[in-house]
């Protein structure tokens, strides 16, 4: 997207967003070639036709330069396939009483009775769980990478007055790849003595380092050049999602004490606990779905036009580009009734089992939806019911955090501080 397009956007932040879905409808055009869609419909269909509307690629973590260039489409392809063995729902149930620890230390450690910033500490513990669901015993090895890597993404996403192309070596991108070659480096190593022990492991690099019936045994190149992305992404995004939760359980409390209540099933250790343990807790879940559905962590989506077509009365020439909004999406009346209001409760029936009320995009949809959406799930649902099992979570004296936006399309709390108190 042009720079001054972005500029426009969020110069109001999410306020303008608001103000288009409200004023302008389901689609309306920010400048020349940029549209926005804002309403569940709309998201929807561009997010499900991705023949039409193609993912533009992140830039993030580009594959480093080789003299064997970088992976073919079917290398990526067969590359996306072999994570996502790992990452299927059925492969996170059967690794729950591994990912149950990480998100319980984070519950252990948090200091009480005072007032804490919170993200950095959520941030620490999601990235051991993270790189331990991807690399198992190699973990330590690979974990004092991961914070680098996430600066690296940092210093990248920062707004700046220049858009340079993405040939030109500014500071943040050299940055970005000594931080990339180093984890590359420890990477390779690790590859190499597994494959030379036979030993490849059940974990997501094991299943990348397992040849497939229809790609064969997949290139040591396309595995490196995929993980510092997917390393990032287990703990970065469900780092701000977790924000939200833990400023909502302070701030609806009685929404916390049925967390903390239904909380009470999970095992004394936590290795012990199972996908039937996490299957039980339906309202924790609802929870965490309805903080995902008012602060989604990516609140702007990026596709482009493939071919000249219709969207909502619109026509939208190839290469057009459309910027999904679930952040609006979600607050669509037609889809949900008070939109605006927190309400768990409306991800339940009758019953208390799990519904769908509506369009939920915050992991995306179609065929490029989230691969981690398990994963983020489970680890979000197991870290909400394990700190309010133990803590009364409140907000101190003083105003109140804001958010901060990116050109990734990331919303995350800024300045989050809270307290935490031993439940009797």
């Amino acid at each position: 997207m042009p720079e001054g397009g972005f500029a426009a956007w969020n110069r109001d932040r999410l306020a303008l967003a608001r103000r288009g879905a409200d004023e302008c409808g389901d689609v309306w055009q920010l400048e020349p070639g940029v549209y926005v869609a804002a309403t569940a419909g709309p998201c929807e269909t561009v997010l499900c036709r991705a023949q039409d509307f193609l993912k533009v690629p992140s830039p993030l973590f580009p594959p480093l330069k080789r003299s064997s260039g970088a992976p073919t489409p079917e290398e990526r392809a067969h590359a996306h396939a072999a994570r996502m063995r790992g990452l299927r729902p059925h492969a996170v149930a059967a690794r729950i009483g591994e990912i149950a620890p990480g998100t319980a230390r984070f519950a252990d450690q948090w200091p009480t009775g005072q007032d804490v910033e919170i993200l950095p500490p959520v941030r620490q513990a999601l990235a051991e769980v993270g790189v331990r669901y991807v690399f198992s015993e190699d973990a330590p090895t690979l974990l004092p990478f991961a914070p680098q890597l996430f600066l690296a993404r940092e210093v990248l996403v920062q707004p700046s007055r220049w858009v340079w192309p993405r040939w030109v070596p500014t500071p943040a991108r050299r940055f970005r790849t000594r931080q990339q070659v180093a984890f590359t480096d420890a990477l390779r190593s690790v590859i190499l003595r597994r494959r030379s022990s036979g030993r490849l492991g059940d974990d997501v690099l094991g299943q990348m380092l397992r040849p497939s019936a229809r790609y064969g045994l997949l290139p040591e190149e396309a595995i490196l050049d995929s993980l510092p992305g997917i390393t990032v992404a287990t703990f970065e995004t469900p780092s701000r999602a977790a924000g939200w939760i833990l400023l909502d359980l302070a701030r609806y409390p009685q929404a916390a004490d049925r967390v903390a209540a239904e909380a009470a099933v999970l095992p004394a250790d936590p290795a012990a606990t199972t996908s039937s343990h996490l299957d039980s807790l339906q309202y924790t879940q609802a929870l965490v779905r309805e903080v995902l559905r008012l602060h989604p962590p990516s609140w702007l989506l990026t596709r482009r036009a493939t071919r000249r077509t219709q969207l909502a009365g619109y026509t939208i020439d190839a290469g057009s580009t459309v910027l999904v909004c679930p952040y609006t999406s979600h607050r669509d009346a037609r889809e949900y009734s008070e939109p605006d209001r927190f309400q768990p409760e409306r991800w339940l029936d009758d019953s208390g089992s799990s519904a769908k009320p509506g369009v939920f995009l915050s992991f995306g949809t179609g065929p490029h939806g989230c691969e981690g959406a398990a994963l983020a799930m489970a680890v979000l649902t197991l870290l909400t019911a394990q700190t309010a099992r133990c803590y009364h979570v409140s907000e101190p004296p003083g105003p109140e955090p804001g958010y901060r936006l990116t050109t990734f399309g990331g919303l995350a709390t800024d300045g989050l501080r809270l307290r935490a108190t031993l439940r009797s």
